[in-house]
């Protein structure tokens, strides 16, 4: 122990020995600086920041280090002088300023190494110097006092270095100038972290700019900062790609088969981790100074003798404690949340490299929706699980120390509490085990509806041609109510886990205390035993909370863990399966098995350079294959397949990007205006780049919905031509253009004398006409090349392909097929000025989330619900309040002789209390319950109405809306209404009672606090109001950015195959990077502000502690020790519950934005009703299949002019129409009015008498069969694509797919009618799938029949079985065919020809060429005349 004398004069105050002073107070900071050295030296020498140059600042703080060491060396050179005047001096005289002097040295240095290595403001220094200034204002004060008996030499040296020392400590509070050549001098808004000082990035008051500038108007994308460069992808990502690779590289030498994906993300960010355990160490080590200290004050309430400046000292003593605490704990979370970051940047990366390189049998293992998820929920769990993560060893540490204490403070009578929270532990394991297999179960149900929402999405103009709406939501509610089902047992489990918690720490203390008094009369419960016991108790409740919590998110984080490595460890491509380079003479062999069929192929041939190769053959024989294989995109068995120089590739279905026409075409090659224009023209794009509103820079919407078929098409044919290959696969590009264009390409790009000539061109078509120009002909049957050579070669052979031609000839001189879809470009509903509207325009949300929100919150739970949740909440804080109030009063009955009287009473009443908590435990459970089955009711009710309003929005709705933000709707604002709101209310409402609670305490045992309270509480919502107007913002920016990053991917996903052909994967690797980027840049302020709110709150609870216990000692003379626990103890809870208070209402406006946006959507515009009793017709309606137009018109928006003006046609009932005319010209739109996908301008449109405005969209649209152009189908049986409502037996299915031609191939199948289709049919080509709509039509064998050119995409023969079928099957019935290939109606009773939306010409096919018309001259464009 140190002495403390007390001087005579200064009795009442305390003050430590000349030794100690001149000793211990100067050593201390020496000790520090010298320990934190090594370690500092090392971590500068690896983190170099550029060189900073020596600016004033750097200067003064030089110059004073060295006075600072001259005042150390003068007065050690006075002892030694007066030494020799034989004086005899203490050593420490000596010691001490040698010491101090040779640290001030060091510091020196340590001052202008840092600037060489570039550190703004060192937190080592400014450490330093605070702790000198501590010490030397100790000595100071203890100077003044003795002012007298000092020698004046040694007084005066130490007020010169009192004074340098605080003006040092000033100094460090300023930042030095950026280093040179840093970053942060290009970049135009730099992030203020690593240029703010020291202070200012422990209590994140750098962020402050940003938060008033959130405050005073809506935050935009470019008000935010740049990243540091060692959060962004291209520092983060790479990182852990290398480190996986290793891993796997090195797996197969370790016992363990799998490579362990934890150890490298453990690799990867581990260092930069570890700093968190050291703040969380020291934290939990503070943690428990509180009760420590609240245990000294009450010593001193009860010592009525004590000096006051003891109370005084304790008071600040516990306040310095909990602001040191506040500080630590939010550095802490800091590295936590900026690991978090780092992760899932990371983790995002490497799944999107991934998905560039994975073979397609892998990518056929897991949807669209199932990767996309892998990025967004998985890597989210990751993400949250590294603010959790360290309390699995920081739960169990402060649970021993807690009981260290305790066991200190009552002895083995702890052991009872402990027995009770053991009891607890299994039961909270258990429900923490079941809840994850209900989490399991539901994510799968979640996987599911999203995969099938998206189908939807992707299909729903067929769901609405077909009126199929009514299925298709019944088949996603029966998912929705799989997943209800395991929400609400998971609902049942978070109850009973909120039981167990809200009355385990009440059980704990009861238990202990009973066993206490109980055991020995001597033990008398006394305030400080009973509120420092409670303050531990309440300690020890968080770890022991927080651990199942804890555990259940690791056992989530390791599900994703699995997921995301069984994805990175899927098969990738192998990059030398095709060898690129000169190939040796001779042929190449190559036998491929194609994962579509199962087919062997077995195939040679050799291409020499510079021909043009045509591959014909019948649907479904491979020839889409033969050029996957010679991408790479098939498994090579054996063989050798050699292509020579690069290669560009049109897909069969062309995919088109999210961006400008221009950067389609461009595809990130260098501009080259002369070559662009060319390429422009030869593909036909001039006239249709002038219809777009602002020509090539018009931006294209996702999947291109703003473009027609065969305008995405030629796009698609642009860019192969733009980047100039050596080697052109064209995968059928022909077939989605008119006759006229498809000739001008064949003549201008293709054929001997286009653009592409002198290139190597594979080309796989249907397209008879072009064959004689060819220099070779592949003909292809079931995978194998029965026959090679030119055209000539091949008629002479008089093989197959010389039967083929025969048959098809004559009948056809030329054909060209075109699926031209609904061409609507002349003015797309989407574009405004050139641009699609994205997300984030029509979404701007209020600065607060409006009270109706809430409102209607509520009214989805239920009112009666709603109000008695609250009032259970209610009496369960009543109850616990008043069980430690009868515990205060309890500690203060006076002791006679050495025990209390009426023990038995008190206990059983605190019982009784605690146990009408419990017993409220019903209450405690009934609230629970009673929010979480709430919650469930709310969300089935806001999906049910989400899902029923999107199915019955028009289709200009589909049309405007990005699917990504729809499906957004469906899997992450469900998710959030369905999971993360009930908890959220259950704590928002229990912090708020406990504020509430914790402030009534005080009130009642020191009123003056009533002069504090409202000031701070003010205070608190201010800083609240203000954080949250920006806090809204940021993640609003952080959501609006994250849709891209998800569509882009989508994107790259559908297209993977064209980017690995143009070998661009490290563009959009580029780009998907800036897009994560970009989205981090929302996020990490939005920590950064949350940091920010919790260190000022946290600041207004300290300060409550401080008043709360300041009032005590001031009035201690009137309290009894009890109130004086029971107030200050309640006051030291108060911090944690304000912090979780704030988290909480920003958690819910938060996430009650999710209710917002899906209610928002459920209260879109509507299409008419589905069915009208009033005017339904007969269910024998139409009997003759009579079509009028009367007048009609028709237009996509209303502020866009008319597509279809003026059309007066009659069509009687069974006459065949054919419509022709040229791209855009209304021949889609005219079906489109047909089916009321889009209403009538003027007009109407009657059939057998009907109007058809006036009955209901699906009276209508089962009545009216369509064969779409795109034949979509989705997952699911082929039964259940043919006849979703099960209205049909299997014989007349089967008769259907025999009259449809698919027998044999479904008879084939292991499942027949129970085939599984994949997501889009993909597991069928698309003729197959052309075939399937035509078995549906015959299903439904309407009386009308509309074919939007149906027979694109399948080869001549089965294109002639598909019309016979339509001629004998729907003889009497009335059909219009919109028609690009004039010879399929040359035999129709009428043909209508449309130009600009008016009917021109009208008659039968033979008048029409005699008028030499519009009509004719079409006609002679095909060669028919």
């Amino acid at each position: 122990k140190i002495p403390i004398c007390y001087s005579g004069k200064l009795q009442n105050y305390p003050d430590f020995t000349p030794c100690f002073q001149n000793t211990v107070l100067v050593w201390i900071p020496c000790i520090y600086l010298w320990l934190c050295f090594p370690v500092y030296f090392l971590y500068l020498r690896r983190h170099d920041r550029g060189y900073i140059q020596v600016s004033n600042l750097n200067k003064a703080k030089t110059a004073l280090g060295l006075i600072l060491w001259i005042v150390c060396w003068a007065d050690l050179f006075y002892s030694f002088w007066k030494r020799s005047q034989n004086i005899s001096l203490a050593p420490f005289f000596l010691v001490s300023p040698t010491v101090l002097g040779i640290t001030m040295l060091l510091a020196t240095f340590l001052i202008q190494h840092e600037r060489i290595k570039g550190v703004q403001s060192s937190g080592v220094m400014t450490i330093f110097w605070f702790i000198s200034f501590l010490c030397a204002t100790v000595i100071f004060i203890s100077k003044i006092k003795h002012g007298a008996d000092e020698d004046a030499f040694h007084y005066v040296t130490f007020c010169i270095y009192f004074v340098l020392v605080l003006v040092e400590l000033i100094l460090c509070c300023f930042p030095e100038q950026p280093p040179l050549f840093s970053e942060t001098v290009n970049d135009p808004n730099p992030c203020p972290e690593f240029s703010s000082s020291f202070l200012s990035r422990m209590t994140f008051w750098w962020i402050t700019g940003l938060m008033i500038q959130g405050y005073r108007k809506p935050l935009e994308a470019k008000d935010l900062w740049s990243l540091n460069k060692e959060d962004k992808s291209e520092e983060v990502v790479p990182g852990l790609a290398r480190n996986w690779v290793e891993a796997l590289i090195i797996k197969p030498s370790q016992k363990s088969h799998e490579a362990s994906l934890f150890k490298v993300l453990y690799k990867t960010f581990g260092p930069y981790f570890f700093m968190s355990f050291l703040f969380k160490a020291a934290h939990d080590f503070l943690m428990f100074s509180g009760p420590g200290i609240l245990g000294s004050l009450l010593s001193f309430v009860y010592n009525k003798a004590a000096p006051n400046w003891q109370g005084y000292f304790y008071t600040v003593l516990m306040f310095v404690c909990a602001c040191l605490q506040t500080l630590i704990i939010h550095q802490y979370f800091h590295i936590c949340f900026v690991t978090g970051m780092r992760l899932k940047t990371a983790i995002v990366g490497v799944i999107y490299r991934k998905a560039l390189v994975i073979t397609n049998s892998a990518r056929k293992t897991s949807t669209v929706g199932e990767i996309v998820n892998l990025m967004s929920v998985d890597a989210q769990r990751f993400m949250e699980l590294t603010t959790y993560i360290n309390m699995i060893w920081s739960a169990p540490l402060q649970v021993i120390l807690a009981l260290y204490f305790l066991w200190r403070n009552l002895g083995p009578s702890v052991l009872a509490g402990v027995a009770v929270m053991i009891l607890l532990v299994p039961i909270n394991a258990v429900i923490a085990m079941k809840t994850k297999t209900y989490q399991v179960a539901q994510m799968k149900s979640k996987d599911n509806r999203i995969k099938l929402m998206n189908e939807i999405l992707n299909g729903i103009k067929v769901l609405k041609l077909y009126a199929w709406e009514l299925a298709f939501r019944e088949k996603v509610l029966k998912i929705r109510q799989k997943e209800l089902q395991v929400l609400k047992k998971s609902a049942y489990l978070a109850a009973m886990a909120t039981f167990t918690w809200v009355c385990a720490p009440f059980l704990v203390a009861l238990s202990t205390f009973a066993v206490y008094v109980m055991t020995d009369k001597r033990n008398v419960l006394d305030a400080q035993k009973a509120f420092v016991s409670l303050a531990l108790f309440n300690i020890l409740r968080f770890p022991l909370n927080m651990l199942p919590m804890v555990i259940s998110s690791i056992v989530e984080a390791s599900v994703s863990l699995k997921r995301l490595r069984v994805f990175l460890s899927h098969e990738e491509l192998d990059p030398d399966s095709i060898v690129r380079g000169p190939i040796k003479e001779g042929e190449f062999l190559c036998i491929f098995k194609a994962e579509l069929c199962a087919l062997y192929f077995s195939i040679n041939f050799t291409v020499p350079e510079g021909s043009l190769v045509a591959v014909v053959g019948q649907v479904g024989c491979g020839k889409s294959s033969l050029l996957s294989a010679l991408l790479g995109e098939m498994d090579k068995k054996e063989g050798y397949v050699a292509v020579k120089g690069s290669v560009a590739y049109v897909p069969q279905q062309a995919w088109v990007q999210n961006a400008t026409l221009e950067d389609n075409i461009i595809f990130g090659r260098e501009m080259n205006e002369s070559r662009y224009k060319r390429v422009i023209e030869a593909c036909a794009l001039v006239p249709d780049v002038e219809i777009l509103p602002s020509g090539d820079k018009t931006e294209i919407g996702e999947k291109g919905v703003n473009l027609s078929g065969g305008q995405k098409q030629r796009v698609s044919l642009a860019r192969a031509v733009y980047c100039n290959a050596d080697v052109y696969l064209l995968d059928d590009p022909l077939s989605a253009v008119d006759a006229h264009v498809g000739k001008h390409i064949f003549e201008k790009v293709i054929g001997p004398k286009g653009i592409l000539k002198n290139k190597t061109r594979v080309l796989v078509t249907h397209a008879i006409n072009y064959l004689p120009q060819m220099d070779t002909i592949l003909v292809m049957t079931d995978g194998e090349i029965s026959e090679m050579g030119s055209y000539q070669e091949l008629l002479e052979q008089d093989g197959a392909f010389a039967e083929f031609l025969r048959t098809y000839a004559n009948a056809e001189q030329t054909m060209e097929n075109s699926v031209v879809k609904s061409e609507k470009v002349s003015a797309h509903p989407l574009l405004k000025g050139g641009s699609l509207m994205s997300e984030a325009l029509c979404w701007q949300p209020e600065s607060t989330v409006k009270a109706s929100v809430y409102w209607e919150y509520m009214k989805a739970i239920g009112l009666f619900m709603s109000f008695l949740a609250i009032f259970l909440f209610v009496c369960t804080h009543v109850a616990s309040l008043a069980s430690n109030y009868w515990l205060s009063l309890w500690t203060d009955d006076p002791v006679i002789n050495g025990t209390q009287q009426n023990t038995t009473l008190r206990l059983g009443v605190y019982g009784a209390l605690g146990i009408s908590q419990g017993l409220l435990a019903v209450s405690v459970f009934g609230y629970s319950m009673v929010v979480s089955i709430g919650g469930i009711f709310a969300s089935r009710h806001l999906h049910h109405n989400l899902l029923h309003s999107v199915l019955r929005s028009p289709m200009s709705f589909f049309d405007r809306t990005p699917s990504g933000n729809l499906v957004n709707r469906f899997s992450k604002e469900i998710d959030t209404i369905d999971s993360a709101i009930p908890p959220i209310i259950k704590m928002f409402m229990g912090s708020t009672f406990n504020v509430i609670g914790a402030c009534i305490i005080i009130l009642l045992t020191t009123p003056i606090a009533a002069v504090i309270i409202p000031p701070l509480g003010l205070f608190y919502f201010f800083v609240q109001r203000f954080y949250v107007a920006t806090s809204r913002q940021l993640k609003r920016l952080e959501s609006v950015s994250r849709s891209p990053v998800y569509s882009h991917f989508n994107e790259t996903l559908l297209g993977v195959s064209v980017i690995r052909a143009f070998e661009e994967q490290k563009r959009f690797i580029k780009q998907n990077d800036m897009k994560v980027d970009e989205n981090q840049k929302a996020y990490y302020p939005s920590i950064i502000a949350n940091r920010w709110l919790a260190v000022r709150l946290e600041y207004v609870g300290n300060c409550i502690v401080l008043f709360a216990a300041l009032f005590a000692v001031i009035a201690r003379s009137k309290l009894s020790p009890g109130l004086v626990g029971l107030s200050v103890s309640y006051s030291l809870q108060i911090t944690a519950y304000l912090n979780w208070l704030v988290r909480m209402s920003s958690d819910l406006e938060n996430n009650v934005v999710a209710v917002e946006r899906v209610k928002e959507y459920s209260e879109m515009e509507k299409e008419a009703e589905w069915r009208i009793e009033q005017t339904a017709p007969a269910s024998s309606w139409p009997e003759e299949g009579k079509v009028e137009f009367r007048g009609y018109g028709l237009r996509y928006r209303d502020d866009l002019d008319l597509v279809l003006k003026n059309i007066n046609v009659t069509i009687n009932g069974g006459e065949k129409i054919g419509i022709v005319g040229r791209t855009g010209a209304g021949k889609s739109s005219l079906t489109l009015g047909l089916f009321r996908i889009n209403e009538a301008a003027e007009g109407e449109i009657i059939i057998d008498g009907i109007n058809i405005a006036k009955i209901g969209l699906h009276d209508l649209r089962f009545k009216i069969t369509i064969i779409p152009q795109d034949p979509v189908l989705f997952s699911g049986s082929l039964r259940m694509n043919l006849d979703p409502f099960d209205q049909h037996s299997d014989e007349d299915i089967w008769r259907s797919l025999e009259l449809a031609h698919l027998k044999n191939f479904v008879s084939s199948l292991p499942d027949k009618l129970n085939h599984e289709c994949s997501e889009g049919g993909e597991n069928l080509s698309v003729g197959q799938r052309q075939l399937v709509c035509l078995a549906r039509a015959l299903l439904r064998k309407s009386k009308i029949l509309v074919l939007d050119e149906a027979t694109a995409a399948v080869d001549l023969e089965t294109d002639k079985l598909i019309q016979s079928t339509i001629k004998s099957q729907f003889e009497e019935c009335t059909v219009l065919t919109i028609a690009h290939r004039l010879n399929t109606i040359m035999d129709y009773t009428r043909v209508l020809v449309l130009e600009r939306g008016e009917v021109v010409e009208c008659g039968t096919p033979d008048q029409l060429l005699q008028e030499k018309g519009i009509f004719y001259t079409m006609a002679k464009d095909s060669g028919l005349v």
